[in-house]
């Protein structure tokens, strides 16, 4: 199995639904039993901003760095002519990716335990984002609800020369930096 290859087998592809969980999973366990109860307010404060802060992330990343750094951006295209294909970011390559840009810097200003939750926050936002970008191409929505708009969004920002809806689980930074279509 290549853990940097651009498309992905169904058994790598499938490997953030499953490593994910069970990384949030024994993560969470781990923070709640090393850290005493009393600080548990600020761990979940920190996993919250973690969560929070992923949304931001997920924008940027799509926007700037896939839409707008080679290689990356190259590797991106690929993806948008071929929607169903298998493409994306290796489990690997994503884990180290939070690990160096999220509890790193963390760790170096706070501690362990912070650390680790605004971490652990920022890997269910990138579950999430996970789940809700497979789902946009390979699910059926029902008419009128939620999905269906977010999936919506993603097949007009798939449209060749599109330049609007940069957030797959949210338009909420697409509204805060006007790449919403006007009528959107």
């Amino acid at each position: 199995m290549k853990f940097f290859a651009l498309e992905h087998s169904p058994v790598a592809y499938a490997a953030d639904f499953v490593v994910y969980p069970v990384s949030i999973l024994v993560g969470l366990f781990a923070v709640l039993f090393y850290t005493p109860v009393g600080r548990w307010p600020m761990l979940a404060l920190a996993f919250a901003l973690g969560l929070a802060a992923w949304s931001l992330i997920e924008y940027v990343l799509h926007r700037h760095i896939l839409h707008g750094l080679q290689p990356f951006k190259r590797w991106h295209e690929e993806h948008h002519k071929r929607p169903y294909a298998l493409i994306g970011t290796s489990t690997v390559g994503s884990m180290l990716l939070i690990a160096a840009l999220v509890f790193a810097p963390v760790f170096l200003l706070t501690d362990a335990g912070l650390a680790l939750a605004a971490t652990l926050g920022v890997m269910c936002g990138y579950l999430f984002y996970d789940v809700m970008h497979h789902a946009s191409h390979h699910w059926r929505a029902k008419s009128g609800g939620w999905f269906q708009s977010r999936k919506r969004a993603h097949a007009l920002h798939h449209q060749p020369g599109a330049n609007v809806y940069y957030g797959v689980t949210t338009s909420f930074w697409d509204w805060v930096f006007a790449t919403r279509p006007k009528n959107g």
